[in-house]
């Protein structure tokens, strides 16, 4: 087994999006190669109701899925099939844009004014940019967790991990996309399929993930990767960025650590990219702007 290296240490970084909405944004509208298949990662977790019931009004998709999951707080949302509903705390939402949609998000805090969550995007293959929309809603008691010998828990959302299945299916990037909580003190490994890219962004506590790169190439029990040079620590609001191998080990902190831990198979395409769309050319991309205006771009 090989540890997987760490790329990059990131830390999230505020931003306004919708109509404005204060959150931060783990990666995205720049070169993501690395995080191929995924696009972008917003983390919108707020406590002050005035920076996001603004929302997300009506706009317009294409060319990529878009997954929603909610931690505390409600997410109404409506799109232009008819589409109407609310995800709450742990539920998700995946919507695959296809060839068009325009929707929209409209938060609302929890009793004490919370409204936490992130949304992820993921690519479309070039074959598949075009295909009809759809939503998966996926309620919280729908997904499976499941807690290790060493009382690491994780849900799985999307993907099968230790023998589960996630209840969302069916979607082009083949992602895996679990919430990974790392009681305090505990060494957890989690095996990482190696052709896929994977990410790490932790959002409570902080641990320290084995950055298997010299000089910690080749751990053993003897030595142990913890007595070595320390690998880098990551807080609330970080975001690791592994390079390849096939595990993935943390040490929680004092408080333990909470993460996301989303992997997915890269395409390799080109992306040709503007705001809400994301296509293969510039010409792809200048006809769906040209359908907006013209009024054609959602598609019977």
């Amino acid at each position: 087994m090989s540890i997987r290296p760490i790329r990059r240490l990131i830390k999230s970084k505020p931003t306004l999006e919708g109509a404005g909405v204060h959150l931060r944004r783990a990666f995205g509208f720049g070169n993501t190669t690395e995080f191929d298949p995924f696009l972008l990662l917003d983390d919108f977790r707020n406590d002050v109701p005035a920076d996001y019931l603004a929302g997300f009004p009506w706009h317009p998709h294409r060319g990529i899925e878009t997954i929603t999951y909610v931690l505390a707080g409600t997410v109404d949302h409506g799109d232009s099939m008819g589409h109407a509903g609310t995800i709450g705390s742990g539920d998700v939402q995946w919507m695959t844009a296809g060839r068009g949609i325009i929707h929209q998000e409209m938060p609302k805090g929890d009793a004490a004014g919370r409204m936490h969550g992130f949304q992820l995007w993921a690519n479309l293959p070039s074959a598949l940019k075009m295909t009809a929309p759809r939503y998966q809603e996926v309620a919280s008691r729908d997904i499976p967790e499941i807690t290790n010998d060493d009382g690491t828990q994780v849900r799985v959302v999307c993907g099968t991990f230790w023998g589960k299945k996630g209840p969302v299916d069916g979607i082009a990037a083949d992602p895996i996309y679990l919430d990974v909580t790392v009681p305090a003190g505990r060494r957890a490994t989690l095996p990482v399929e190696t052709t896929r890219h994977a990410f790490a962004y932790v959002f409570s506590g902080d641990g320290k993930f084995c950055d298997a790169s010299e000089p910690l190439a080749v751990p053993t029990e003897s030595v142990g990767w913890l007595d070595t040079t320390p690998p880098p620590d990551a807080e609330n609001r970080s975001l690791v960025l592994f390079d390849r191998g096939d595990e993935v080990v943390v040490q929680a902190g004092e408080d333990g650590v909470r993460f996301l831990l989303v992997s997915g198979k890269p395409l390799g395409e080109p992306v040709a990219w503007y705001g809400p769309i994301v296509m293969n050319t510039q010409q792809e991309l200048q006809q769906a702007f040209s359908e907006l205006h013209e009024g054609t771009f959602l598609k019977s």
